[in-house]
This record gives C-alpha cells, structure tokens and sequence, in this order.
C-alpha cells in the first residue's frame, strides 16, 4: 500500500520525471539554478555538518582550533585522562605541498574508562582511545566533534555497559563544553 500512495503523490521523483520529459530543457535548468539558491537544499552552505546519526558530536568553539586545542589539553590534565597525541594534519599537509585548514584531532583516554567496554565487546578497541577533532569551517569557524559513546554502544553492541557509556557521554560532553567555550 506504501508504495502504491508514493507513486500516486506529485512530488514523488516517476512523476517529476515524466513531467519534466516535457518541459523545454531551459526550463529544467533555470528550475534547478532557483531551486539551488534556497539555503539547505540543493546547495548547502560550506559550513554544513553531517547528520549526528552518523555518530558525531558536534558543538561550535568559541576560539581558534589552536586555542580550543590548548583548551582540551589543559582539561585533560585536570582530570584522569592521558593525552596520548595530538596530530596536526593541517601541518602535516603542509608539509607535502598541500593546504588544509587548521585541523587537529588530540587522542586520549583512561584504562579504567575504557577497559570495561572491551570486556563488552573487543571490537570497541578499534574506536577506542577516545578522539576530539577540532578544524575550521570555509567561514573562519572553528568545530569540535567528538564519536557519541551512544553510537559506539549501538555499533559494537555493547550490552551491559550502559553505566560506563553514560558515564562517558558526560565526560566527553563536559570536556567538549569547556574546551569550546560553552
């Protein structure tokens, strides 16, 4: 029944196609170039993020990436959280020829933290030490993403570690927030 409500409905791309047979192709193109201009459509602006069902936090910083960077250092300190690394890949491009705007991702973790979830499920190591990306957009503004351990838990099936998921998801969060300056 679904399927037979979706071909009957205008907007449902058999009928657009058959209607725009028969349209002059001018017509189709200036349809396509107005429709282009309506933000969120066709053509998004540069600053569009994916969907967050693609397992990503994202939150807007309020400093540079070298800053909100310096930030997430200086809170990994504070707490019981090893930074393992933190790759420049903007530096890194540059240092083969190529331009990249400022993006870093910074590595880090806790064994307490994430032991138990590889006791869940070891496939979780492949996403494990836990990352914060933070690069710049087209528009000069500056993002940090982090994987939601909600996305993590679904993704290696991470039956009864919802505590430690959840007691992760607000560290992250709480780090993310202070480190964009929220």
């Amino acid at each position: 029944m679904a399927i037979m409500t979706a071909t009957l409905h205008p907007l449902n791309s058999l009928y657009l196609t058959q209607s725009m047979k028969r349209l002059p192709p001018i017509l189709i193109a200036i349809a396509i170039a107005c429709l282009s201009l309506l933000p969120g459509w066709l053509a998004p602006s540069s600053a569009a993020l994916p969907d967050e069902e693609a397992g990503l936090v994202y939150m807007p910083s309020q400093f540079s990436v070298a800053e909100t960077g310096d930030r997430i250092e200086a809170l990994l300190e504070e707490r019981p959280l090893n930074l393992f690394t933190r790759i420049d890949h903007a530096e890194n491009a540059a240092s083969v020829g190529k331009d990249l705007a400022p993006t870093q991702v910074l590595i880090f973790g806790n064994p307490n933290a994430g032991t138990p979830l590889m006791q869940c499920s070891r496939t979780v190591a492949i996403d494990l030490p836990q990352k914060m990306l933070v690069w710049q957009d087209e528009d000069g503004q500056a993002w940090l993403a982090y994987n939601n351990p909600s996305y993590l838990m679904e993704r290696h099936n991470l039956t009864g570690c919802e505590s430690n998921i959840e007691m992760i998801g607000k560290a992250l969060h709480s780090l993310a927030i202070e480190a964009a300056g929220g």
